[in-house]
């Protein structure tokens, strides 16, 4: 990333008074936080790491905040984009699908939004839904686990 851009960004945090900006660009993800302190003047720190070091974790939070590993046995649908992930067409409505239910290669599992899209995700192979990996209206990104289909 261009050293103009960062010392921009910096200065973008530092005026604005947000306490974090994160920013993805090709393999290159900047993450800008200020540190604050009652003593020291505000500051910011730059953290530049590539993207293919930070892989996302095949977990998700359990009902007690505990990150709960997936079954170990089937496949692992992941998520195609970056958006927020619902189980059913509208609230209220019944979900695309329960655990234990047969999918076909091609049926709805679920919606990811996007930018104000509602995008449709399909099983990418036939089987039974073994687990549910991420709770409705959940912010998820691209890889991240959705479901597993044994």
């Amino acid at each position: 990333m261009d050293l103009r851009k960062l010392k921009k960004l910096i200065d973008l945090v530092e005026e604005s008074g947000i306490a974090e900006l994160e920013i993805t660009e090709g393999e290159e993800k900047v993450r800008i936080s200020r540190n604050n302190s009652s003593n020291a003047p505000a500051s910011a720190s730059v953290m530049q790491v590539p993207v293919a070091a930070a892989p996302v974790a095949a977990t998700t939070p359990s009902a007690a905040g505990e990150p709960v590993a997936p079954p170990a046995e089937g496949h692992v649908l992941k998520s195609p984009m970056v958006g927020t992930y619902y189980r059913a067409p509208t609230p209220g409505a019944k979900p695309f699908v329960e655990v234990g239910q047969t999918v076909n290669e091609g049926d709805t599992v679920c919606i990811i939004e996007a930018m104000k899209l509602l995008n449709e995700i399909e099983a990418d192979r036939s089987g039974v839904i073994k687990a549910i990996l991420v709770e409705n209206g959940q912010p998820v990104e691209y890889g991240h686990p959705l479901m597993v289909i044994g």
